[in-house]
């Protein structure tokens, strides 16, 4: 049997008998990955495609996977969502932010995060693509260690398997399960976004800087392109903070959110009557011990500390990263403001000469003037006598550089001219 890695997975492949092949089945390919703290396994299945398949990946509550190619009716008739909720997951909305609430699942698109949550899987579209590949690591990592508490049903309490690394954990710490793989999203998102920001910071203040010592048309550019990408940051973060906002201001969306309640209310009869089995693994209410001291169960549809608990930490979280971009932003402001500054005092200073440069030559076409009247042969006495000419020539030079020093003393009196 071949072996080939691949990133985070190993591909295996099936050893054909030399047989007479059989016919392709209809269906789309289906490749599955058996996930297990020892071993990660992909095990591919050569069957026909269909155009409509894309490429989802599921993972149960105890972080085992399976890679799959279903197409769009699959995905509704599986989880049970509307046709318009695939559209969302669509490339149309891929730059906005949604946490939707179905009867049986949770759409989770945030960023380039989209996924399908239910009660005991989820499943997660292009999972191999670059920017989700952070995402489906922590997915494998944190789901198998995620403590499962007791389930309670019909006044009898059945302990669930609680796997390695989530022991001496209390109960009331326990999320259910949809909340971990929505904690672990915003996480990733979160994570994904501050670093977006950090890098922004580390290239902008040495751009804004050398802006200020020196205005030139390439500074102004890299500042040009520094503002448009801090732009579209600032509206993703937005996106995905006005989100949780929305859902942080509607109780009735948060609880709908919770999957696991409305699924035990489903099982509630079963679990009376002692059919809930291991594979059956469920998450209740943790203890409310800040209030009465009293285990809250399933049945209390009002309660949504949980969900608001956790969305107010990415809220916060988001709007400490939103307030880091529009620090940026003031310091580009502050930097255009006192960029404007030294423009408009070199163009001040432009102005001031120019009126200087008007007030000497209204000086000299004054002596220009009576150089002119002179130069027409227009008969006079002056012409007659000897040595006049010299006199006569420094004489208007002292009245029109006289005549210049008042017009410059009057501008100066009115301030229309610096110190």
């Amino acid at each position: 049997m071949g072996k080939k890695s691949k990133g985070l997975f190993t591909f295996r492949r099936r050893s054909k008998k030399p047989a007479v092949p059989s016919p392709s089945p209809p269906h789309p390919t289906a490749v599955e990955i058996t996930s297990s703290p020892s071993e990660n396994r992909l095990v591919t299945k050569a069957k026909k495609k269909t155009g409509g398949a894309r490429l989802w990946m599921r993972f149960d509550r105890s972080g085992r996977s399976e890679l799959v190619e279903w197409e769009k009716n699959t995905i509704i008739r599986h989880a049970a969502i509307p046709a318009r909720d695939l559209r969302i997951l669509g490339p149309v909305f891929s730059h906005s932010s949604n946490i939707l609430a179905r009867d049986k699942a949770m759409v989770v698109n945030l960023e380039f995060i989209k996924a399908i949550v239910t009660a005991e899987e989820i499943l997660l579209l292009d999972p191999l693509r670059q920017e989700v590949l952070p995402f489906v690591e922590q997915l494998r990592l944190q789901l198998p260690h995620k403590a499962q508490p007791k389930l309670l049903g019909g006044g009898d309490e059945q302990d669930l398997p609680v796997p390695e690394g989530g022991e001496g954990l209390p109960s009331e710490l326990l999320l259910p399960f949809e909340f971990q793989v929505l904690e672990i999203a915003l996480e990733v998102v979160c994570t994904y976004l501050d670093s977006n920001v950090a890098d922004l910071e580390r290239g902008a203040y040495p751009v804004l800087d050398e802006l200020a010592r020196n205005v030139s048309t390439k500074n102004l550019e890299h500042v040009r392109s520094l503002k448009s990408n801090l732009t579209r940051l600032l509206a993703r973060v937005q996106k995905v903070r006005d989100e949780i906002e929305h859902l942080l201001d509607d109780n009735e969306d948060m609880a709908q959110l919770y999957l696991t309640r409305k699924w035990l209310q489903n099982q509630q009869p079963e679990a009376q009557l002692g059919a809930t089995t291991s594979n059956n693994l469920s998450i209740v209410r943790r203890l409310n011990s800040t209030r009465s001291g009293s285990v809250v169960t399933s049945n209390d549809d009002n309660d949504v500390e949980d969900l608001e608990m956790l969305l107010e930490a990415y809220f916060m979280q988001l709007d400490g990263t939103r307030n880091k971009i529009l620090s940026v932003r003031e310091y580009i402001d502050d930097t255009e403001d006192y960029v404007n500054i030294q423009l408009d005092n070199h163009r001040n200073e432009l102005i001031q000469l120019q009126l200087t440069l008007t007030i000497a030559s209204f000086a000299i076409a004054i002596e220009t003037l009576i150089a002119g009247a002179f130069g027409m042969n227009i008969p006079c006495s002056l012409y007659e006598k000897d040595g006049i000419f010299w006199p006569f020539v420094g004489t208007i030079t002292a009245v029109s550089v006289f005549l210049f020093l008042l017009v410059l003393a009057y501008a100066k009196w009115k301030k229309l001219l610096g110190s």
